[in-house]
């Protein structure tokens, strides 16, 4: 079967989907149900032993898939380099690292200095906080990690274009 990276990505998701809704099948299914009446006849109102056994056994199935394709989503992510040498999975490390350091510049960002008038009884001040830090060296360094993250997004993209074969 020829697909990229992205392909991949999609048919793993796929599968996640499929192995819970059939973990959610499986447990549905471990019972029988039946009727016993006091002279000792039994009823079976529910017998579920077939498709339990069906599902299990597809569940088993998927997994044993599911963790073949996030080995080859791993390789792949490790073998596949950026122009810089990186491999795919280190630059998802960094680009999540410098979007947390983006997140924390963007929250010092939303802090002002303020200006608090206090009274007490016999006296009156005012309560200064300023900020301690330059507010467009911190814009620069914001505009900086977005510049990087995008040019990053985008070699990864490229990458994750590339196809290769795969067997199920």
């Amino acid at each position: 079967m020829k697909i990229n990276i992205s392909g991949l990505m999609s048919l793993i998701s796929e599968y996640d989907k499929k192995i819970n809704s059939l973990s959610s099948d499986v447990s549905r299914g471990v019972y029988n149900v039946s009727i016993q009446e006091l002279n000792g006849t039994v009823n079976v109102i529910e017998d579920n032993k077939e498709e339990f056994t069906r599902n299990l056994k597809e569940l088993e199935d998927d997994v044993s898939k599911l963790t073949k394709l996030k080995a080859i989503l791993y390789e792949k992510n490790n073998s596949y380099r950026l122009s810089d040498g990186r491999t795919i999975q280190s630059a998802i490390v960094d680009n999540c690292n410098l979007r947390y350091l983006e997140k924390v510049y963007d929250s010092i960002l939303k802090c002002h200095s303020s200006k608090t008038r206090c009274s007490e009884v016999n006296n009156s001040y005012f309560e200064c906080k300023d900020i301690n830090f330059d507010s467009l060296e911190i814009k620069d360094k914001v505009l900086e990690i977005r510049k990087k993250i995008q040019e990053t997004d985008l070699e990864i993209s490229k990458l994750n274009s590339q196809i290769f074969e795969i067997d199920l």
